[in-house]
């Protein structure tokens, strides 16, 4: 009995002072929505690269210049050795289907009146089914196109509607302007549109669809000016050959590099699953980190929530005498300012699930992710919020109960 007259006057307590109340539970509403959000925005981008990756294969090898750290991290500095070439010698090896060189240059793009900076990258015909790259309107280019350094493009579907407003842009030119990063010499080609790939969407801050294919003789002689290459992927016929194929891969490149066996080699073989298993560290420490900084205000929510009950202990200091005069045991003190804090704190969190489903769902419609909302999410975000009500709420629920009545009563 003692109990529901405890949650009765709590109730009472917070109705009376409304505005108080909502004002104090504003720390935890924006603490808990912006933990929900940030949990939502990680997991989304996480699921978004696994699903860009695995759509490329699992038998795919990805060969790039440089020599990757023991923490994973690239050493700076390094510049790329990998030639066309290399990427033709890798042919040779028994269970390889398809070897595909790239090499690509951000560049500024005009057709018309209408202008874009986007990635041009340089590639063979097989990049098509390899990379799961179809093509939407025309064709992809052919190897008589890249043997004969045929000025053609394959525009990404984004890097289309940019320039041509949803016409149809085949058959028609585009300009590309590309500088040099060393000499920061410019060099400038008009290429045929031929192409234009099917949509494939973003994937975290990487858009599959905003970019522009061309034979990789025309980047490299025509607008690049170098002969190296950005990566070499490389195809596997069975997914049970890539341990092997990527051991004959390393020990064909350290010979054509001639780096002996034991020093690094300047480049790094990645399989699907490698680049999926460093993403997804980096993600969750990315989601970690998010959700640890809109923790902090979920902290300060809990400190506004004993502020404001410390000044109600005092502002109702006679009361509080008033009540343990007439019976009240100090329990029922506690129990009542204890209830107040955990109703605070969790109405706030309710509020701000609510708040952080509304915000999670548009953050997701806006990156092209579908929305993540976990059940873990929710219920992390319900605990903490009852837990900041009753850690912050029990020192002033104490404080209460340890009144003096005698002097309380004579508080003015």
């Amino acid at each position: 009995m003692r109990f529901w007259r405890s949650i009765r006057l709590a109730f009472h307590a917070l109705v009376t002072n409304k505005s108080r109340a909502v004002l104090t539970m504003l720390g935890v509403i924006i603490g808990v929505a912006a933990v929900m959000m940030m949990l939502s925005v990680g997991t989304g981008a996480q699921l978004a690269v696994t699903d860009q990756i695995q759509s490329l294969g699992s038998n795919i090898l990805l060969v790039i210049p440089g020599q990757m750290s023991s923490g994973g991290v690239s050493l700076a500095g390094t510049q790329s050795k990998l030639t066309v070439e290399d990427a033709q010698s890798l042919t040779q090896i028994r269970g390889i289907k398809a070897v595909i060189p790239s090499s690509g240059r951000i560049s500024q793009v005009v057709a018309g009146d209408k202008n874009t900076s986007t990635n041009v990258i340089g590639t063979t015909p097989d990049y098509e089914t390899t990379l799961n790259s179809p093509i939407q309107l025309g064709s992809f280019f052919t190897q008589t196109e890249v043997d004969h350094w045929e000025r053609v493009a394959v525009l990404g579907s984004l890097v289309a509607e940019k320039l041509f407003d949803g016409t149809n842009p085949v058959g028609q030119t585009i300009e590309v302007i590309t500088q040099d990063p060393r000499t920061q010499e410019t060099t400038r080609g008009v290429l045929r549109v031929i192409g234009v790939a099917a949509p494939k969407g973003a994937s975290g801050f990487l858009n599959w669809d905003d970019r522009i294919l061309i034979p990789i003789t025309t980047g490299q002689k025509l607008l690049f000016g170098n002969k190296n290459l950005g990566s070499i992927s490389v195809e596997s016929t069975d997914v049970d050959l890539m341990p092997d194929i990527a051991a004959e891969v390393d020990s064909l490149l350290r010979l054509r590099h001639n780096i002996v066996d034991g020093k690094e080699a300047d480049f790094t073989i990645f399989s699907q699953q490698d680049i999926l298993g460093t993403l997804s560290v980096v993600l969750g420490y990315f989601t970690i980190l998010l959700a640890g900084i809109a923790g902090i205000s979920l902290l300060v929510g809990g400190i506004g929530i004993m502020n404001i009950m410390l000044v109600s202990v005092t502002e109702r200091t006679r009361e509080i005498g008033l009540r343990k005069a007439i019976g009240a045991l100090r329990r029922d003190i506690i129990l009542q300012f204890l209830i107040e804090a955990i109703v605070l704190s969790t109405t706030g969190g309710l509020i701000g699930i609510v708040l952080g489903y509304i915000g999670s769902v548009a953050i997701a419609n806006l990156a092209g992710w579908p929305p993540v909302i976990s059940l873990s999410a929710v219920g992390l975000g319900f605990i903490f919020s009852v837990a900041v009500g009753v850690f912050f709420g029990f020192y002033p629920a104490q404080r209460a109960a340890s009144l003096n009545p005698i002097q309380a009563l004579r508080y003015e």
